[in-house]
Order: C-alpha cells, then structure tokens, then sequence
C-alpha cells in the first residue's frame, strides 16, 4: 500500500478517501461530541453554540466534521509539501502518514480548538516556507503574526506559536529587528480588534475568557497515550535520522524549511503544557508537522517489503487499540 501513495498519481486521493474511513471507521460508529475542558477560547465556544443551534447537538456530526478536518489537512499539507518539493517527486505519503498517526488515539479525532488551530497553521507554515525567496517581508510577517492572534482566540495558548515565527525568522532570514516588532504587533492586533469590539457593545465580561493559560506538568498514566507518544517519537526520530542522508543534495531552501519544520514539533509538543487543565488530544498540533517525518521514513525505505510490513505493523496497532483494547 505505500507504494501507491508513494505516488504522486492525483487518483491517489480516491485511495486515501477509502484509507480514511479505514483507520476512523471506530470512531465514526462510536462518534464523540465536541472537545470543552476549560481551555478553549472565546471564539471556538460562540462557534460552538452556533454549530448547536444550527446543527444540533449530534456526536456523529462532530466526529464528521472532525474527520473531515482531518482529511483536509492531509490534503493541504500534501499540497504545501509538493510545492516545496520537499521530496524528490509529488507524494501523498505526508497524507497517509497525518490520517494514520491521527488515529493514534481517540483525543486527536475529537471535534477541538486543536483542530482548528492546525487548519491555520497550515497556512501559516506556508507562509513561513515563502521568507527565504522574498526580498521584503514585513507583510508576510504582520499577517503571519495575525494569523497566530486569530488562533490564540480559539485555544490561547497557541500564541506560544509566535516563537515558532520568530526562530523561522532566524532560520529562514538575516535578523531585522523591524520583522520581529511587527509580528508581535500582528500577533497582538486581533486580540485588540476584539477587545475594542466587546468593549463597544457592552460586552467587556467576555474579555476575561480569552487569556486562559496556565502551566501543568501532568502524570500521564493511560498507556493509550504513552502508546501513541512513543510511535509518534519513534517515527520522527527515524525520519529525522534517514532525513540525513538526503539533505545535502537539497536547495538551501528545503534544507531551511526542513529545519523549520523539527522547530514546529518541538513548539508544538511544549504548548499543550501550558492549558489551564493538561489534555493530550491538543498534541494533535504535534502531529501535522510531525507526519511530514513519517512520510520521510516511509519514503527513505526503497524496500517495498520492508515499507510495508512496518506500516502493517503500525496499522495493526492503530486497529487494535481501536476494537481490542479497554478505554
């Protein structure tokens, strides 16, 4: 099956469609409402009740919209990732590899401010790979930043994002010292526009649920989630390891972009520690970068067997903590 999605053949797609209700066929018949534990933000809560009003209440069109979220962002990665040519020809593997590793576990399925936020991520990673070729980027820097602002109104803590921009800034450009004032000015500016909104229509009480974040080192103890932290650690570390032998041979400008990228999932690990209650189905945000690695490890194995029997492998546990294990 790698082989195929090897491929950058635009019939894949149709595969991966069959693939994805193959890996969240569980938890489409076994649908989950929407994600609420204290700290979501202002905006995902209004779009949440107007999703109520307008839809009801039904677990299984949260799941729905969930994994359809999760299908687009595979898309749109792909999408990013052929364009940057990060690989040596079009692949769909970085879409397999997000759909796979997201059915992990069942927190990272659920209709969450997480999935959200990565929808604008994705843009913003995008945004990122163009600084290296622009001459001026001020522009791209201010709407980036804004961008963040946007997702720090869904899940506030996804503002710690803004380092993620400035380290990019660093990998991807000389220092100016102008960029980096006005993407904390983009990052800020949204956060001001709403205030200013909600302080004219008399509705300042609001305010106060838009800075939530906290600081919580967490005992983690399901082995649901330490199972799928440690597939996920294992295949970034194998990916970044193979990523080596190739990335000499790579424009500056990939090698850049890859470097970004083991910046993005280290942030993107760090920010779910800082909720006012800790929750694992926000390491959601990890994954998206990080599956650009799988796909890498899947990629680097040329041994079609060999790529093979390790996706069954990873496959077979995806099925089985999904039917044949206790919650």
């Amino acid at each position: 099956m790698v082989k195929f999605f090897r491929s950058g053949n635009p019939l894949t797609v149709l595969l991966l469609l069959i693939y994805t209700l193959l890996v969240k066929f569980y938890y489409l018949i076994h649908p989950s409402s929407f994600l609420v534990d204290g700290n979501e933000g202002l905006l995902y809560g209004l779009f949440v009740k107007w999703m109520e009003m307008a839809f009801g209440k039904s677990p299984f069109l949260f799941t729905s919209l969930a994994v359809l979220i999760l299908l687009l962002q595979a898309l749109l990665v792909t999408k990013i990732v052929n364009h940057q040519r990060l690989f040596a020809r079009p692949t769909y593997l970085p879409a397999m590899s997000y759909m796979l590793f997201t059915s992990l576990y069942e927190g990272w399925n659920i209709f969450s401010p997480a999935l959200l936020v990565n929808l604008v991520m994705l843009w913003v990673f995008s945004s990122i790979t163009l600084l290296y070729t622009r001459t001026s980027a001020r522009d791209v820097v201010f709407n980036i930043g804004f961008a963040l602002g946007v997702c720090g109104l869904f899940y506030f803590p996804a503002t710690i994002f803004c380092l993620l921009l400035w380290l990019s800034l660093l990998i991807m450009r000389p220092f100016r010292l102008a960029e980096w004032i006005i993407a904390l000015l983009g990052l800020i500016c949204p956060i001001y526009l709403l205030g200013t909104y909600l302080f004219l229509t008399d509705q300042w009480v609001l305010f106060a649920k838009i800075p939530r974040i906290g600081l919580e080192i967490p005992f983690i103890s399901h082995y649901k989630v330490w199972g799928a932290m440690a597939i996920s650690l294992f295949f970034f570390i194998l990916g970044w390891l193979l990523l080596q032998r190739t990335l000499k041979k790579m424009l500056i400008q990939g090698r850049k972009i890859w470097s970004v990228l083991i910046v993005y999932v280290f942030i993107a690990m760090m920010v779910p520690f800082f909720n006012v209650h800790f929750s694992p189905a926000y390491w959601v945000l990890a994954i998206l970068p990080l599956s650009l690695f799988v796909a890498n490890a899947y990629w680097s194995i040329v041994n079609n067997t060999v790529a093979n029997v390790i996706h069954i492998l990873t496959l077979a546990y995806v099925i089985i903590m999904q039917y044949f294990s206790k919650n």
